[in-house]
């Protein structure tokens, strides 16, 4: 299962140029799309499975994947309009949000607000999010309202405390502080789970540069990090048009390209592992004849859970499980040579996976 991310961004930020370069598709630029979603898939770089490729030699080898959907229209105007709750619902599905901020001029596509200014757009971009937040809460107060008029004691009370609660994250976001930012226990976390507000994902904000400022990227990223610090918050620079160019050449090429800024990574590298910190994911991987393969999996999983993303049968009848991290792996220049050193080990279903770890999973259904 892939990771999803939804990309917004206020009109003429260059979101679906984005979309574009991190998926390598051919969505018509140049405007919102009309209430349509864009959907496409990323590979996730590994130079690990480059390597263990050429050791195994598999039929194919499939890396790890991120989804994105890029948003047809903008947050505030579907959570205005009663026709964009299944824009709106995919969007909520996503595990975390893309937030494209303009900082390029371009006198063919002048700004909506007239100017550039990167904090006036973080603000404007946090202030939809809320927003449809705070319309959600808004039809829940409805539906409480009439479940209390003939709800048992019990009920009321669990209704009385969800309103209690969604009353105070309503005061907090109108004071511009994201769900995200909050500090709520962890039964509150449940009580508001199920409404997958927007608000409360971790976001990465991309600024999107001109190719002017490339040779200034890594400086601007740095000093953009430093000043819109939050929980559960990224900022990530690229120029997005130069990116969506650089798709389609080869790697010699775009290794060249980089080259004349001074950049060893494309901001697709950058944005995919920004993803996967703020999101606590790490990759398992395994190999053989058939494939090669990474497993996108949450930091902390334990061997038996991490089994389910192969298969839920594996989950199920999980015995043990073989494992030998890269490092040693390519050390000792393959499993049979790994097993005869001892760093081919045997651990049980509690076992927390490691990034990198090379797993072989024995089980019996």
């Amino acid at each position: 299962m892939s990771v999803g991310i939804g990309i917004v961004g206020l009109s003429g930020s260059g979101r679906t140029t984005i979309f574009n370069a991190l998926t390598r598709g051919k969505a018509a630029t140049g405007g919102f799309g009309g209430g349509v979603a864009n959907i496409g898939i990323a590979r996730v770089p590994d130079e690990r499975l480059v390597v263990l490729t050429g050791m195994f030699n598999p039929k194919k080898t499939i890396p790890a994947e991120i989804k994105y959907l890029d948003l047809g229209a903008s947050v505030k105007a579907l959570a205005s309009d009663k026709g964009g709750g299944a824009l709106l619902a995919q969007l909520a599905n996503v595990d975390a949000v893309l937030s494209v901020v303009r900082a390029f001029d371009d006198p063919v596509i002048p700004h909506p607000a007239g100017s550039i200014d990167v904090a006036r757009d973080i603000a404007e971009m946090n202030l939809e999010l809320a927003f449809s937040d705070m319309a959600i809460i808004e039809r829940r107060f409805d539906r409480i309202g009439s479940s209390l008029k003939g709800a048992k004691p019990d009920e009321r009370t669990k209704l009385e405390r969800e309103r209690e609660l969604l009353f105070r994250i309503r005061g907090e976001l109108e004071k511009d502080v994201a769900i995200r930012e909050m500090v709520l226990s962890d039964e509150e976390q449940k009580i508001i789970a199920g409404f997958q507000f927007l608000s409360a994902k971790p976001i990465i904000t991309l600024v999107n540069i001109d190719e002017g400022s490339l040779p200034r990227v890594r400086d601007i990223e740095t000093e953009l990090n430093t000043r819109f610090a939050q929980p559960n918050h990224r900022v990530v620079v690229m120029c997005g048009k130069l990116e969506m160019e650089l798709a389609g050449l080869d790697e010699a090429s775009v290794k060249d390209f980089l080259g004349e800024y001074g950049l060893t990574q494309t901001g697709l590298v950058r944005v995919i592992q920004a993803s996967y910190e703020l999101l606590g994911l790490i990759s398992f991987l395994t190999v053989g004849e058939d494939e090669v393969r990474a497993w996108p999996i949450a930091l902390g999983t334990i061997a038996q859970k991490a089994a389910g993303k192969v298969h839920s049968d594996i989950e199920r009848g999980f015995i043990r499980a073989e494992v030998v991290s890269y490092d040693d792996l390519i050390t000792s220049g393959s499993l049979v040579e790994a097993k005869k050193r001892g760093i081919l080990r045997l651990e049980g279903k509690a076992y927390v996976v490691r990034d990198g770890d090379i797993i072989n999973y024995l089980f019996n259904v």
